[in-house]
């Protein structure tokens, strides 16, 4: 924003100093005239009978004093003048100095520059208070952009794929015009399904990173049987029990991006499971004010240290990967984390003990 030329805070605050340093001292030479020139007589005093010889002896009178001390009050005043103004302006540049170290990171912010860290050092007040809040921001931002750019490197590798394929099989028929068109149109039909259920999922990120959902009252419990009821053809066909537990649990929220949350983690338990015979455990309960939901299912041991990577867009660990009509887009564990942020809950995911994985969603209840 352009605005006019002005004075500076450092100069405001000098002449602050100064001002009130001068009204300082008009205030202690007003007390000596109040408090002790004013009982100086204007004359002296005689004895009686006498017209040479003063009562008290030889003392100076009023005029003589104010003809001494005005010269001198204003020299100090002048001295107090200057030594406000010089002392102010060192004062204030001391007091600015993290103000300055500031505004200077937020102008290499402003060009790009995220990694720059104030740092200021010294004793905890308000402007190292707004350093270290600012600090924290440039950490925060910097973590962002780069997990977006990630995002968006990662989003364009994976929709670049699917086009890419159905490239290969336009320009493979109009080569060979004699192939057999109902695979075509097979395999462009699964390839095409594939990138607009990712372009759904992203949208869908997008929308639960925005923060804006519609509240409602949901009842937890009646969303997790929807999902396990939805899903129970797939888990039947791969041989897993569904097992859902747990009564009245409310929260407030969308209950259609919450059932979309539990629909991925009921998916999710069901697909990266055991071959046959598997478990997965859907349960909903409330615990003080805060609704609880906890998805556990079996499988292959999972190393904690591929775990807190599971939630991040596209990262799939290499034993998790599927490769049959349900090994998904890659972005599951993303919705259900970005879903539960946008309803001011937590995310909590725990490989168990035997394999599998235990996934835990706290979200704020509802009396």
């Amino acid at each position: 924003m352009d605005r006019e030329p002005g004075l500076s805070v450092r100069v405001k605050l000098t002449l602050s100093y100064a001002g009130f340093l001068m009204l300082a001292g008009v205030l202690l030479l007003a007390t000596v005239w109040v408090f002790l020139l004013r009982y100086v007589p204007d004359r002296a005093l005689m004895l009686p009978g006498s017209s040479d010889i003063p009562a008290d002896g030889v003392f100076p009178v009023r005029s003589n004093l104010l003809h001494v001390f005005a010269p001198r009050a204003a020299a100090v005043l002048a001295f107090l003048l200057a030594f406000g103004l010089v002392g102010g302006w060192i004062l204030a540049g001391r007091m600015l100095a993290p103000l300055t170290q500031i505004t200077d990171a937020a102008r290499m912010a402003g060009t790009g520059s995220l990694s720059h860290r104030i740092r200021t050092k010294g004793r905890q007040d308000e402007f190292r208070e707004l350093s270290d809040a600012f600090d924290t921001m440039l950490e925060q931002l910097e973590s962002h952009v780069a997990e977006q750019q990630r995002f968006a490197a990662n989003a364009s590798h994976e929709l670049r794929t699917p086009l890419a394929i159905s490239r290969a099989l336009l320009d493979l028929a109009r080569k060979d015009p004699t192939r057999d068109r109902d695979e075509l149109i097979e395999r462009l039909h699964a390839v095409n399904t594939r990138a607009i259920d990712l372009t759904e999922a992203l949208l869908l990120l997008s929308r639960g990173d925005r923060g804006t959902v519609t509240r409602e009252s949901v009842d937890l419990s009646l969303i997790a049987e929807e999902a396990a009821e939805t899903l129970l053809p797939l888990a039947e066909q791969r041989r897993i029990t569904l097992d859902v537990t747990g009564g009245v649990t409310l929260t407030s929220g969308s209950a259609e991006l919450l059932l979309r949350m539990v629909t991925n983690l009921v998916q999710n338990a069901i697909v990266h499971n055991l071959p046959a015979g598997g478990t997965v455990t859907i349960c909903t309960e409330v615990h003080g004010d805060t609704t609880v939901l906890r998805v556990e299912n079996t499988g292959h041991r999972l190393p904690p240290e591929l775990v807190p990577a599971l939630t991040e867009p596209f990262q799939r660990g290499t034993e998790r990967v599927r490769t049959d009509e349900h090994a998904g887009v890659g972005l599951g564990l993303a919705i259900v984390h970005s879903i539960v942020r946008a309803h001011d809950g937590t995310l909590e995911l725990v490989p168990g003990p035997a394999g599998g994985l235990l996934v835990t969603v706290r979200l704020p209840g509802m009396p």
